[in-house]
């Protein structure tokens, strides 16, 4: 890499885990005897790849400050926002004075607590003289169909069909002007589909199928066990 362009992370964590049905955010829920935003933030700080870390938190969230590692010196903390894009936008304002334009940032999942060093330097190497970036994802391997109502209408060709992981790998400067640009529209729901929407092509990488999110109650028993395979 050019020892010009440094890599910094930034992790979206305002989000309330409607899905989970939890008593809190899933990202504070346990896992293996921390908390699930403990386990991604530790494997963002043990891949020795960023700078530093913003992690974008809701300003009435009682359980960030008592975490040991929200006072880890690489994490800074900023404003969560309403939507993802508001919270990414604000930890790529934390940042400023700190990055440069060139530098790439890797927007990750607070909720993917499985990432392995492994997929980071893989999407850094990857995409690193790559004029735009690009995100971790996975090819689909189930049948695919279209449906309106609760009714088939086509079978969708698989080949072209990606399911996006994250981190997501872009210049600084590029997507904070991207959010910037898009700001309030419904149809980001990632960092790439603002990049997208402003007719950058970002590029895909093969990630691992461990890589999970967790969205609902049994995710947290299989990232468990992803996490056992993986330590073996």
């Amino acid at each position: 890499m050019n020892s010009t362009q440094a890599c910094w992370a930034v992790v979206p964590a305002a989000g309330v885990g409607k899905r989970m049905q939890a008593d809190r955010p899933k990202q504070y829920l346990v896992l293996a005897d921390k908390t699930v935003i403990e386990h991604t933030l530790n494997r963002l700080i043990q891949s020795a790849a960023f700078q530093a870390i913003a992690v974008a938190i809701s300003s009435e969230d009682p359980y960030w400050p008592e975490l040991a590692i929200a006072s880890h010196p690489q994490v800074i903390t900023a404003p969560g926002g309403k939507e993802r894009a508001d919270s990414v936008l604000s930890a790529l304002k934390a940042l400023q004075g700190k990055a440069d334009e060139q530098d790439w940032v890797l927007v990750h999942d607070a909720a993917r607590p499985c990432l392995t060093s492994a997929d980071i330097h893989l999407l850094i190497n990857s995409l690193t003289n790559d004029a735009v970036g690009g995100i971790l994802a996975l090819s689909s391997h189930d049948t695919l169909k279209h449906v309106e109502g609760n009714t088939i209408s086509a079978s969708v060709d698989r080949k072209h069909i990606w399911r996006a992981l994250t981190p997501q790998m872009f210049r600084y400067g590029m997507l904070r002007d991207a959010l910037q640009q898009t700001e309030g529209n419904p149809a980001i729901t990632d960092e790439a589909s603002a990049l997208e929407l402003l007719g950058y092509q970002p590029k895909i990488v093969e990630g691992r199928p461990d890589n999970l999110k967790i969205t609902r109650p049994e995710d947290l028993a299989l990232a468990q066990f992803y996490m056992e395979q993986q330590d073996d």
